[in-house]
């Protein structure tokens, strides 16, 4: 790495990011670059990183180009790639009209999770279409210390387990992953839920990202949760013909997620980009050694 190399950094209800634009997918980000990168005492911090690439450009995407010119190419925060990630598209999208790629409006962003369409609102708040959640059924258990829960499994385009609580407490540190279960329900790992409800249609949650361990938000994980609470609550849309949007309250603000008759999800809430500078390529050679 001879050149300095150009980055921001942007948040989606405090789920934060590191954001590096390379159009022409140019630039060689390993696992453990990525990690560097996210580490919040020696490198620059954030929960995951949004590798900003023309679909075209990227081997993973360009079967997607025709359907949008943009490739969130997203890595956890330990470096692993991940398939998506709801606060992560609504950030990477805040970028795009920043650089001036994308206006006020609707647009298309091409994620390992598919296609995603995204509006970009004159109040601030970017709207994700989420896709159709799947619920493979299954019983699965969620456990901490001595408690345990049954848990919901909801897959959206990444795999999740909701567990509804007494007490957002009891989810303990959630700096390690909650032990999942049956062994092998989840090779890829999970992100666990904790749920808890504040009133009709409102909900808070605490989650542990794989990969980013407790984050203050997850987008998807508020999707899975509203899915999940949906049918607890007997108000599927799929069933009632009439959509069901809850809040969600998560730690680092709140998101309003709309499940459709057709099973189509909206996702709404704010993203921001707080700066932007250089990365000293000298450092990060160091940094992965």
């Amino acid at each position: 790495m001879s050149t300095r190399i150009a980055f921001l950094k942007g948040h989606g209800t405090e789920n934060d990011f590191v954001i590096v634009p390379d159009p022409e997918n140019s630039l060689d980000l390993p696992p453990a670059a990525v990690a560097a990168l996210c580490d919040r005492r020696a490198g620059i911090g954030g929960d995951g990183l949004l590798h900003v690439v023309r679909s075209a450009a990227h081997p993973e995407a360009a079967g997607m180009a025709a359907e949008a010119e943009w490739f969130m190419d997203y890595r956890n925060g330990d470096g692993s790639v991940a398939e998506m990630c709801g606060n992560g598209v609504r950030v990477f999208a805040r970028y795009l009209q920043r650089a001036g790629h994308v206006t006020e409006g609707d647009l298309t962003v091409a994620t390992r999770g598919g296609v995603k369409s995204v509006h970009l609102a004159k109040n601030g708040d970017v709207t994700v279409g989420m896709g159709r959640a799947l619920l493979p059924g299954g019983e699965v258990t969620v456990r901490v210390g001595e408690r345990s829960w049954p848990a919901t499994h909801v897959n959206m385009g990444n795999p999740h387990a909701v567990a509804f609580v007494e007490d957002l407490a009891h989810a303990g540190d959630l700096r390690t992953a909650p032990p999942v279960g049956p062994d092998g329900a989840y090779p890829d790992g999970v992100n666990v839920e904790f749920v808890v409800d504040r009133g009709p249609r409102h909900v808070a949650l605490r989650v542990h990202e794989r990969g980013s361990g407790e984050t203050r938000s997850c987008g998807t994980g508020a999707c899975a949760v509203a899915v999940a609470a949906a049918r607890r609550d007997a108000a599927d849309p799929s069933a009632t013909g009439t959509p069901a949007t809850y809040t969600v309250d998560v730690p680092g603000g709140t998101l309003v997620i709309t499940e459709r008759s057709d099973g189509e999800i909206e996702m709404t809430g704010p993203a921001v980009i707080v700066a932007e500078g250089e990365i000293d390529p000298a450092w990060l050679e160091n940094a992965v050694r």
